[in-house]
């Protein structure tokens, strides 16, 4: 289960972590608005370094 107080992280991670306890990540990317496509990405960026790692959920401008 991930946590942080960062609010653009915060909402990602709710993500992975709904992902997790439903145990569907179908559904949880369904509740939450997302394409699977982008939750897999979140996946794959925290695997490779973590939250803070890479800082895989930062916006882009």
């Amino acid at each position: 289960m991930l946590h942080t107080n960062n609010p653009i992280i915060k909402h990602k991670a709710g993500l992975l972590n709904l992902a997790e306890e439903l145990g569907n990540v179908s559904r949880a990317c369904k509740v939450m608005g997302v394409s699977r496509d982008t939750f897999y990405r979140y996946q794959e960026l925290v695997e490779d370094g973590g939250i803070t790692g890479r800082s895989p959920f930062t916006r882009r401008y």
